[in-house]
Protein backbone atom coordinates (compact mmCIF):
# COMPACT_ATOMS: atom_id res chain seq x y z
CA UNK A 1 0.00 0.00 0.00
CA UNK A 2 1.28 3.45 -0.93
CA UNK A 3 2.01 6.19 1.53
CA UNK A 4 -0.43 8.80 1.48
CA UNK A 5 0.98 12.29 0.35
CA UNK A 6 0.38 14.84 3.43
CA UNK A 7 -2.10 16.92 1.24
CA UNK A 8 -4.27 13.71 0.90
CA UNK A 9 -4.36 12.83 4.84
CA UNK A 10 -8.00 13.94 6.55
CA UNK A 11 -7.84 15.32 10.00
CA UNK A 12 -10.36 16.72 11.60
CA UNK A 13 -11.17 20.46 12.08
CA UNK A 14 -9.87 20.99 15.76
CA UNK A 15 -6.69 18.95 14.60
CA UNK A 16 -3.48 20.62 16.15
CA UNK A 17 -0.27 18.61 15.66
CA UNK A 18 2.28 18.38 18.09
CA UNK A 19 5.38 20.49 18.40
CA UNK A 20 8.74 18.26 17.62
CA UNK A 21 10.35 17.77 20.53
CA UNK A 22 13.63 19.47 21.56
CA UNK A 23 15.46 16.11 22.17
CA UNK A 24 14.78 14.75 18.46
CA UNK A 25 12.52 11.71 20.32
CA UNK A 26 15.30 10.37 22.33
CA UNK A 27 14.54 8.20 25.85
CA UNK A 28 14.54 9.91 29.11
CA UNK A 29 15.65 7.71 31.89
CA UNK A 30 12.82 7.48 32.98
CA UNK A 31 11.41 5.60 30.13
CA UNK A 32 14.64 3.53 30.24
CA UNK A 33 13.79 2.62 33.82
CA UNK A 34 9.96 1.83 33.14
CA UNK A 35 10.86 -0.13 30.06
CA UNK A 36 13.66 -2.40 32.15
CA UNK A 37 11.02 -2.97 34.63
CA UNK A 38 8.18 -4.26 31.93
CA UNK A 39 8.25 -7.72 31.67
CA UNK A 40 7.16 -7.54 27.63
CA UNK A 41 10.36 -5.47 26.71
CA UNK A 42 13.52 -7.53 26.59
CA UNK A 43 17.07 -5.79 26.67
CA UNK A 44 17.28 -5.95 22.11
CA UNK A 45 14.26 -4.08 22.53
CA UNK A 46 15.88 -1.52 24.78
CA UNK A 47 18.88 -1.43 22.39
CA UNK A 48 17.00 -1.29 19.30
CA UNK A 49 15.41 2.07 20.31
CA UNK A 50 17.72 3.55 22.84
CA UNK A 51 21.00 1.74 21.69
CA UNK A 52 22.20 1.09 25.17
CA UNK A 53 23.16 -2.62 25.84
CA UNK A 54 22.47 -4.84 28.74
CA UNK A 55 24.81 -3.80 30.65
CA UNK A 56 24.00 0.30 30.29
CA UNK A 57 20.58 -0.45 31.39
CA UNK A 58 21.70 -2.47 34.24
CA UNK A 59 23.71 0.81 35.20
CA UNK A 60 21.17 3.28 34.79
CA UNK A 61 18.61 1.46 37.08
CA UNK A 62 21.50 0.90 39.70
CA UNK A 63 21.93 4.20 39.73
CA UNK A 64 18.37 5.08 39.59
CA UNK A 65 17.20 2.99 42.59
CA UNK A 66 17.44 2.14 45.89
CA UNK A 67 19.82 -0.90 46.52
CA UNK A 68 16.70 -3.28 47.92
CA UNK A 69 14.94 -2.45 44.71
CA UNK A 70 17.76 -2.49 42.18
CA UNK A 71 18.76 -5.84 44.16
CA UNK A 72 14.62 -7.04 43.63
CA UNK A 73 14.85 -6.00 39.55
CA UNK A 74 18.37 -7.80 39.31
CA UNK A 75 16.57 -11.04 40.87
CA UNK A 76 13.63 -10.77 38.85
CA UNK A 77 14.84 -10.33 35.27
CA UNK A 78 18.32 -12.03 35.54
CA UNK A 79 17.65 -15.47 33.72
CA UNK A 80 14.49 -14.09 32.76
CA UNK A 81 13.29 -15.35 28.82
CA UNK A 82 10.80 -12.45 28.44
CA UNK A 83 13.80 -10.10 28.81
CA UNK A 84 16.38 -12.23 26.46
CA UNK A 85 14.96 -12.12 23.00
CA UNK A 86 17.47 -14.66 22.18
CA UNK A 87 16.23 -17.61 24.62
CA UNK A 88 12.68 -16.51 23.28
CA UNK A 89 13.19 -17.96 20.11
CA UNK A 90 11.83 -14.85 18.46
Amino acid sequence: MKEQSKANRKFPDDFIPATPRPDKGALTTSEIVAMAWDDDTSFDDIKTQSGLSEGDVIKIMRGHMQPSSFRMWRKRVSGRASKHKSKIGD
